[in-house]
């Protein structure tokens, strides 16, 4: 009887815990600047970031995704696509077969605060992580600035150069994204092949490349004259 009574009492317990919880999310703004030459596929791009921490938690680093880098021999996603039994039909051993023009990479530069004070980061594979000068507390937010040089792989995926519908170029998941905290932590595991949920966010971005290219995205266009095209 006793041991029926402490196990009534806890699951009394987790529901009277679970029912005060509260539902939050991070969010995040970005505005990008991106200069984009295409005679060697690559641009510079640097990213002002806005990162509301509405967690309850202090946040001492923060994570994001570099999904370029998983398209160079060697990778995570090229070494699962070589070795698992059932592997994807349109990679398979393509990306070990890249020479050093035709790989993906996106290489930080630098990361800044708001305070102007250089921060630590680590680049491993598809994740940059960002060790913060103070905890991030909740209810706060970050500001950061990073400087980053990126290289657009040959069409693989869904992201490359010239694919069979003859697009110059596929841009997905082509700046540093952050990556996504919630009630579980960290969501920062590397790229093999499979996108992850984002944080919800907006953007002000601003591309500059050769007027030969027509830009075709999402958003909504701010210099409707210039582009012209029946905007």
């Amino acid at each position: 009887m006793r041991i029926l009574y402490i196990i009534f009492i806890n699951v009394f317990f987790y529901f009277q815990v679970s029912g005060q919880k509260t539902y939050w999310q991070q969010q995040i703004s970005y505005d990008i600047d991106v200069d984009f030459n295409h005679q060697n596929h690559q641009f510079n791009l640097t990213e002002k970031i806005t990162y509301y921490n509405n967690s309850p938690d202090n946040l001492n680093k923060v994570f994001f995704h570099l999904y370029y880098n998983a398209f160079q021999p060697g990778s995570m996603m090229d070494v699962r696509s070589r070795t698992i039994a059932d592997p994807d039909s349109r990679v398979l051993d393509r990306i070990q077969k890249l020479n050093k023009d035709e790989i993906g990479f996106q290489k930080i530069n630098s990361v800044v605060d708001g305070n102007n004070k250089n921060l630590i980061f680590n680049e491993q594979g598809t994740i940059l992580e960002v060790i913060l000068d103070k905890p991030l507390n909740p209810g706060k937010k970050l500001k950061l600035t990073l400087s980053c040089r990126s290289q657009i792989p040959l069409q693989i995926r869904r992201t490359g150069r010239y694919n069979k519908e003859n697009v110059a170029y596929s841009m997905t998941q082509w700046y540093p994204k952050m990556c996504e905290y919630d009630d579980e932590g960290w969501h920062s595991n590397p790229y093999i092949g499979r996108e992850f949920h984002g944080v919800w966010g907006d953007f002000d971005v601003t591309i500059n490349i050769d007027s030969s290219f027509v830009l075709g995205g999402t958003g909504i266009i701010q210099n409707p004259n210039e582009v012209g095209y029946g905007y």
